[in-house]
């Protein structure tokens, strides 16, 4: 089942893991924090924000690839890593928007200011895009 999602022999050995650990460090819960879920074999910060966010409720910004491209692109952060867009993000995007903010940009990303020929002709942000302007003018 997860032979297509790549790494699939790394991925089985946590997952084999993965009640033992739970016993082990968590009574045999699913823990609520981002910080728990890194605890968790294979589970990273952006997975660990995302399961917090949406199975927890909890405010957390999950950064990925689209995340930080898009966030860049726009101007509305500098960064190089996405630890650091998530930390910047944290700053300058109200707390109750930080569960959708995955979802938007990332739907976003595959739709509009997609990695390679983004359609800036086409984007509602153009005007206070940093990346459109650089381009078109």
């Amino acid at each position: 089942m997860i032979y297509p999602a790549g790494f699939y022999r790394v991925k089985a050995r946590q997952l084999k893991e993965l009640p033992g650990t739970l016993d082990r460090l968590f009574g045999g819960h699913i823990p609520d924090t981002a910080e728990n879920l890194m605890r968790l074999p294979g589970v990273g910060r952006k997975t660990a924000n995302l399961v917090a966010a949406h199975a927890f409720n909890r405010a957390e910004i999950c950064v990925d690839v689209h995340v930080q491209r898009i966030s860049n692109r726009l101007g509305l952060v500098r960064t190089k890593t996405p630890r650091e867009t998530e930390e910047a993000l944290k700053r300058i995007v109200p707390k109750r928007y930080w569960r959708e903010l995955n979802h938007l940009l990332v739907a976003f990303g595959q739709t509009v200011c997609r990695p390679r020929h983004p359609k800036c002709g086409d984007c509602p942000m153009k005007t206070y895009c940093r990346f459109a302007n650089k381009s078109f003018g």
